[in-house]
């Protein structure tokens, strides 16, 4: 099978402003991305490593969310950020409601 050529084309959401309530939500988004990301990674056989090995399946990324250097952080708070304004963007509302 001949494989082209990917070229990503991310919806552009440079003009969306976030309301402050909706920011304050990014890093509880970010934080859960990482927690889910490693759940999968835990659920396929990966431990925590001082580096990251393919063959051994270790990686320095299975820590807590705060324990994280700050550019992994700041991974996980850029795509909580750009879902939030994709949202928006797509013409949605996100409102806060009841803990249910």
């Amino acid at each position: 099978m001949e494989r082209r050529e990917y070229r990503p084309a991310p919806v552009d959401t440079s003009d969306v402003i976030l309301p402050e309530e909706l920011l304050a939500l990014t890093e509880k988004i970010a934080e859960n991305v990482h927690d889910v990301w490693a759940a999968g990674r835990i659920a396929e056989g990966w431990t925590y490593g001082e580096v990251k090995d393919l063959e051994k399946k270790t990686t320095p990324q299975l820590v807590p969310y705060g324990e994280l250097p700050e550019g992994e952080k700041e991974y996980d708070r850029n795509t909580a950020l750009e879902t939030l304004k994709l949202v928006l963007k797509l013409g949605y509302r996100i409102e806060r409601g009841n803990p249910g």
